[in-house]
């Protein structure tokens, strides 16, 4: 699964070839869904001109019914983003079973980690 990029106002998954906007996602029942980590760039950005119109993937996604939703900011480096995602995965899964109510403590675990290692590119 990929996000384009195509425009603010028809922000998307691409998924075997087939788009998935955010408005299928948005009228979709996704409340059994416990969690999705968005690893792609900028999946919760919204633009400045129309902030009140525009609703990104991560929004989307809960609207939908999805408990716990991790989306990105802004742009990040490759091997830092792969590293930040295998690092988590390794904390939140740590005994063996994923428990979603550890998300926001894993990944403020692995972003302290990553911010005191000089040799990890934040950019």
């Amino acid at each position: 699964m990929t996000t384009t990029c195509r425009s603010s106002f028809k922000p998307a998954f691409l998924m075997h070839n087939q788009l998935l906007s955010l408005l299928d996602i948005t009228q979709m029942d996704l409340s059994r869904h416990q969690f999705v980590f968005l690893a792609t760039c900028e999946t919760v950005v919204s633009t400045f001109s129309t902030p009140d119109k525009v609703i990104h993937l991560a929004a989307g996604l809960q609207f939908a019914g999805v408990k716990t939703v991790i989306g990105t900011l802004w742009n990040v480096n490759d091997s830092t983003a792969q590293h930040l995602v295998e690092t988590f995965y390794k904390s939140l899964c740590g005994d063996g079973t994923m428990n979603s109510k550890r998300a926001a403590q894993a990944l403020h675990q692995v972003v302290q980690l990553l911010a005191c290692d000089r040799d990890m590119p934040l950019d």
